[in-house]
């Protein structure tokens, strides 16, 4: 298992302070790449603002899963990663160049520079990406969802966009290393869920479980998984819990 180094333990170096200017031309060279090397269909894709802020939350099960996001979200939009992808010469540039915002997993105030980065990119007007459940799927089920993205979206009045990914984990199935050309891939994006609702209970801190539920259950609509109301893993790469931003605050 990797380490976890200085270079990323510390809030300030997690703050991303503009956009990424590699992914558009990522962008602009990828889509029709992966078009010719898999089958995409798109749904609902009508539900992306042209502009503003949005937080997308998809499925996660399979690491293809935000790069398919991205190529054909066709807006600039960040997603959190792991902050281990940092000690990688492979990725400790690249990924960050792309908009991705490491985050390390120990939790507690270690995750609170991811807070404040996505914060900052949904300030933008940009879009910010985040995988509800933590982490991918082993066994292909959905399973309960962090509430990081509820409370993003609450502190900046922005919606919350479901995903629903089908197809990449036969595409690139775990623990392999090379993805399997030629096969379909779905993505679907479902209605916005509007927090503006729930100002009034701003306080109540079972909003935030409420907008997770309803999220995770239009997710599972989108996608047709198996649920499982457990969370995937104890270490998750999420922003941080309800818990963790009391005390720090």
């Amino acid at each position: 298992m990797a380490t976890h180094s200085d270079s990323h333990s510390s809030v300030d170096d997690l703050v991303l302070p503009t956009s990424s200017r590699a992914q558009p031309r990522a962008r602009a060279l990828l889509r029709p790449l992966t078009t010719k090397l898999w089958k995409f269909h798109f749904e609902g894709f009508e539900n992306l603002p042209e502009s503003g802020p949005a937080i997308l939350c998809p499925n996660h099960i399979s690491f293809l899963d935000s790069v398919f996001t991205m190529v054909h979200a066709g807006r600039q939009i960040s997603f959190v990663g792991k902050a281990e992808y940092m000690d990688s010469w492979k990725t400790k540039y690249l990924f960050p160049a792309l908009g991705m915002i490491p985050i390390d997993r120990s939790g507690g105030s270690k995750s609170e520079g991811a807070l404040l980065a996505a914060e900052a990119v949904l300030r933008r007007g940009e879009l910010f990406g985040i995988f509800p459940e933590g982490t991918r799927s082993r066994d292909g089920m959905l399973y309960k969802g962090h509430t990081g993205a509820a409370r993003l979206a609450m502190k900046v009045g922005c919606p919350i966009l479901p995903v629903g990914i089908i197809g990449t984990r036969e595409i690139q199935p775990p623990d392999t290393l090379m993805p399997r050309l030629g096969r379909e891939c779905i993505i679907k994006i479902g209605a916005p869920i509007e927090v503006s609702r729930y100002r009034d209970r701003a306080d109540d801190h079972m909003v935030l479980r409420e907008i997770t539920d309803e999220l995770m259950f239009e997710i599972q609509a989108l996608t047709g998984q198996e649920y499982r109301n457990v969370y995937a893993t104890k270490r998750a790469e999420s922003i941080p819990t309800e818990q963790a931003v009391l005390n720090h605050s």
